[in-house]
C-alpha cells in the first residue's frame, strides 16, 4: 500500500469524524443553552474555546453570538476547522481513494458535501440548523458503519480506524477541558447549581448519556463522568478506549517501528489521572498535556507511514 495512498484514507476517517464532531458539539450545545435558564453565564464563545479558535474568529468576526459563531464553525469555508472545510477535505481525500473504498462510502460522502453546501443559507434559522446538524450526523453514522460492514478489515481499514480514534480521542480531551473550565473553582453560584445538567450534556455530546446510566446506576456525578469518558474501556468515546483501538490497528500494520511502545506510555498516563485528588486548575493542566500527547502520536504515526524521505 502507498504511503500517499494511506495518509488519503487516514485523513479522511479524521475528517468525517471531525465533521460528526463539530455537527455533535453545536446540536448539543444548543440543547444546553435551552435547559439552563436566562442569567446563567454559558455562551457561545465557548465552542471557540474547545476548538483552540478564538484567534481566527476575532480575525473575521467583532462579536462572539450565536449567528457568527455557528457560521464560522458550521459554514466558513476559509476556517479550516469547520464543518463545511471538514466535509470538502473528507470529499476531496476519498475522491482521490475510490479505488480502495467500496462506492456507496463516496456516495455518502458527496451527498453529505452537497446536502451541507445546498442548505448553507438556512443555518440562521435555529429549527433549520437542527434539521441540518441531524442529517449531517446520520450521514457519518451511515459512513462508518458502510465501511464496518461492506469493506475488508485489512490494512486500508486500520488505517481508517487509526484516524477515526485519534480525532475521537482528540475531540474527547477537548470537550472535558471545556468542562473543567466551565466547573472550575471560581464559577458562580448558579454555575453550581445546574451542574447537573452541564454533565449530562458533556455526556450527550459524546453519545454517552445511556451507557454512563447503564453503568453508574445513580445519579449524574462530575468525577464519575471524568473517570467514565478518560478511563472506561468499553466506551467508544472514551480516550482510553481510542487508544486500545489505535493501538489494536498500529499492532496489525507493517514497520510500526516503536509506536507500541508509546501507545503504551499513553495508555498508562491515561489510567493514572486521578481527578479525585486533583485540582480543576491542575485538572486543565493533565488534559492539556494529554492534547499534547495525542498529537505527539499523530506526529509520529504521520513520520512512520506517510513522511516520503527523499534524496
Amino acid at each position: 500500500m502507498l504511503s500517499r495512498s494511506a495518509e488519503r484514507i487516514y485523513w479522511l476517517a479524521r475528517y468525517v469524524e471531525r465533521t460528526e464532531n463539530i455537527a455533535r458539539l453545536v446540536n448539543v450545545h444548543m440543547n444546553l443553552l435551552m435547559d439552563l435558564p436566562k442569567g446563567v453565564e454559558m455562551g457561545w464563545r465557548q465552542l471557540i474555546l474547545i476548538n483552540g479558535a478564538e484567534h481566527t474568529f476575532y480575525e473575521k468576526y467583532n462579536v462572539a453570538n450565536e449567528r457568527n459563531i455557528t457560521r464560522f464553525l458550521l459554514a466558513d469555508d476559509t476556517y479550516s476547522g469547520s464543518l463545511l472545510s471538514s466535509l470538502t477535505a473528507a470529499r476531496e481525500n476519498i475522491r482521490t481513494s475510490r479505488d480502495l473504498l467500496p462506492d456507496e462510502a463516496w456516495e455518502q460522502v458527496n451527498e453529505m458535501y452537497l446536502f451541507a453546501k445546498k442548505n448553507l443559507d438556512t443555518l440562521a434559522n435555529r429549527r433549520h440548523r437542527v434539521i441540518f446538524l441531524n442529517e449531517i450526523l446520520k450521514g457519518c453514522q451511515r459512513f462508518t458503519g458502510l465501511l464496518s460492514g461492506y469493506m475488508s478489515h485489512n490494512d486500508p481499514y486500520a488505517f481508517i480506524r487509526l484516524g477515526r480514534n485519534i480525532e475521537r480521542a482528540d475531540m474527547t480531551t477537548r470537550i472535558l477541558d471545556l468542562a473543567s473550565l466551565l466547573l472550575s473553582e471560581s464559577r458562580s453560584d448558579e454555575v453550581r447549581q445546574y451542574e447537573t445538567i452541564l454533565w449530562m450534556n458533556v455526556l450527550k455530546a459524546l453519545n454517552a448519556l445511556l451507557m454512563y446510566r447503564q453503568q453508574k446506576h445513580s445519579r449524574i456525578n462530575g468525577d464519575d463522568v471524568l473517570n467514565f469518558l478518560l478511563q472506561d474501556s468499553n466506551l467508544p468515546r472514551s480516550v482510553s478506549c481510542c487508544i486500545s483501538e489505535i493501538s489494536e490497528c498500529i499492532i496489525k500494520l507493517p514497520n510500526n517501528d516503536q509506536l507500541p511502545e508509546k501507545i503504551i506510555e499513553l495508555q498508562a498516563y491515561v489510567q493514572t489521572i486521578n481527578n479525585e485528588e486533583t485540582t480543576q486548575a491542575q485538572l486543565r493542566v493533565i488534559l492539556d498535556d494529554l492534547q499534547n500527547k495525542i498529537g505527539s502520536l499523530h506526529n509520529a504515526i504521520n513520520h512512520n507511514w506517510f513522511s516520503i524521505v527523499t534524496g
